[in-house]
């Protein structure tokens, strides 16, 4: 099978295709015909060797963990799954290949109204942003900063916090302002004078900030909260050293509930914005897409 591959690590020029044995699943996985892959930054910073601390990585490598296929062969103690069914979800190899093993316990049926590459962007944005906004403990009434709200986590967790009740005010580029107004938020362009614009926008105060973006905001946020507490960041390294809470970590990945936003997805409840495809070969390319950020929506690799 063809796999996209590391074997060292470094910039986006170690990515490289290969020919690979098509795996065999094991008790309890299945093999999934690959028919789209999320790139998220977590791949980047995997590939470059800067998470080796949270994601050990053994090499050669196949980048990846974020799944839309077919279901191909079966393990045994699968008794749900059917070669031939849909599904999304998280791969126990990577997925930046034509094939991916993965737990039966971790897919969820692909509703027929969502196609491929809508379905390939949910499983891991839809997972962080609940975990975040659980570690928050966004409420009815909280008044919510989403710093890069119009990224592929972002998006998600816009819709997901006010479904729960909270004021979102998010932060974007210029060009995502509508956008992000559209997703039920408060929209403010990130930059110079940020912590006075969200203060005239929220003259009580924020209750709570999710830092999607990595980009320079947790000084800013920590001036707006008066402190560290209820600030959650899932790409800013210097968390740690400012006493903020760093989110990056292992996902929860309940089938169960990424069914259900699945079915909100296929029928337009919630919104899965895919930014830009690139076919397999064009793995490099994407992942130098998203380490730039300022994406809007996901970046998806599409496989066949």
């Amino acid at each position: 099978m063809k796999a996209i591959v590391f074997d060292t690590f470094g910039g986006t020029e170690v990515l490289h295709e290969a020919e690979l044995e098509v795996p065999r699943p094991g008790p309890g996985q299945v093999r999934v015909r690959v028919k789209a892959v999320g790139v998220n930054p977590v791949d980047g910073k995997i590939r470059s060797g800067t998470m080796e601390a949270i994601f050990p990585t053994r090499l050669p490598a196949v980048p990846g963990g974020e799944i839309a296929g077919v279901v191909d062969a079966v393990g045994e103690g699968v008794p749900h799954l059917e070669v031939g069914d849909e599904v999304l979800g998280w791969s126990d190899t990577g997925s930046y290949a034509q094939y991916a093993l993965a737990s039966a316990a971790v897919l969820a049926p692909k509703p027929a109204g969502l196609d491929w590459t809508h379905a390939a962007a949910l499983p891991v944005a839809s997972d962080g942003a609940e975990r975040v906004l659980d570690l928050l403990g966004i409420t009815p009434g909280d008044t919510l900063l989403i710093h890069g709200a119009s990224g592929a986590l972002g998006t998600i967790a816009v819709q997901l916090a006010v479904a729960r009740g909270a004021r979102v005010i998010g932060t974007a580029g210029p060009s995502n302002q509508e956008y992000v107004t559209s997703l039920g938020a408060t929209a403010i362009v990130y930059g110079d004078d940020l912590v006075e614009r969200v203060r005239a926008l929220a003259p009580d105060g924020v209750d709570a900030v999710f830092d999607a973006a990595g980009k320079g905001a947790l000084e800013a946020s920590i001036a707006l909260r008066g402190g560290t507490d209820r600030i959650v960041t899932t790409a800013d390294f210097r968390a740690a050293e400012l006493g903020v809470v760093f989110a990056e970590g292992p996902q929860r990945r309940s089938a169960a509930r990424l069914a259900e936003l699945a079915r909100l997805a296929a029928d337009g409840s919630l919104v899965t914005t895919v930014g830009a495809v690139h076919p397999l070969a064009e793995a490099a390319k994407a992942q130098q897409a998203s380490d730039a950020g300022h994406n809007r929506g996901k970046i998806v690799l599409a496989v066949g």
